[in-house]
């Protein structure tokens, strides 16, 4: 029996132990760059053991991906179900208005972050994957296609929208963030442009690409979604659903074709 008790206080323990040290090492990234964040630093700052840390993250970056994702996740946790009949451009503005608030108490983390980022390529890039992953995320909660390669370029889009959105907040010292809003509204403008001109190529290079995957094989390899596009148009017709254009912005809808 006591045996068990003390399984269960240590299962408990071990997301108390993770929370500690994201904690950790946020706070330690206010107040320094992330090349200068030792290991023992954030096991002190955490409470708990280099062997513990180790356990929990093999690596600094790591604990950082760990709060993406924590972040990610309240932001799809708290989806306003409201807003389900809005356009897309309003759905995402909401999604990343959350993004800010969760993230607004480790403004002074970011901030370094974002300074450490611009004068190290290489952490830039790896902050890049990052951000692609989440605003996948992102998109998937506005309602946006994010499936394969044109999923690919929306995420990378709206990631490097959502940086230059985030450099604005970080000097918006305006309660009302109007700075931040209007930044926010003119990203977002430029990723429905951006979304319609993918929609275009798509388009133009569909005829390109049956001819390139003539053999049923190759086909069924390189483009599967030609597949499930052509048997929606059988179900729904060309003037049905999938046929009709949407109300909004130039985002692609997954009701009207699968990206």
């Amino acid at each position: 029996m006591a045996k068990t008790s003390k399984t269960s206080s240590t299962a408990q323990a071990e997301p108390d132990r993770r929370e500690a040290i994201i904690a950790a090492y946020m706070a330690l990234l206010a107040d320094k760059p992330p090349n200068r964040i030792g290991y023992e630093e954030i096991a002190a700052r955490a409470g708990v053991s280099l062997a513990a840390l180790r356990s929990e993250f093999d690596s600094a970056f790591s604990i950082l991906a760990a709060f993406v994702a924590d972040i990610d996740e309240a932001v799809l946790a708290g989806i306003d179900k409201d807003l389900a009949d809005q356009d897309t451009r309003e759905r995402l503005f909401d999604v990343l208005m959350r993004r800010l608030d969760l993230l607004a108490p480790h403004k002074a983390a970011i901030r370094s972050l974002s300074r450490a980022a611009a004068a190290d390529p290489g952490l830039a890039l790896a902050i890049n994957r990052l951000a692609v992953r989440s605003q996948r995320w992102m998109l998937a909660a506005a309602g946006v296609e994010t499936a394969g390669p044109g999923g690919g370029i929306r995420a990378q889009g709206m990631a490097v929208a959502f940086a230059r959105i985030v450099r604005a907040w970080l000097d918006d010292e305006d309660p009302a963030l109007a700075r931040t809003m209007r930044v926010m509204d003119e990203q977002l403008k430029r990723a429905g442009r951006a979304a319609g001109f993918l929609r275009a190529f798509e388009q133009l290079t569909a005829p390109l690409r049956a001819l390139a995957c003539a053999p049923a094989s190759l086909c069924s390899r390189s483009w599967p979604r030609d597949r499930w596009r052509d048997r929606d148009r059988q179900n729904d017709g060309e003037d049905g659903p999938r046929g009709e254009g949407w109300r909004g912005d130039d985002f692609r809808d997954p009701k009207v074709t699968p990206a």
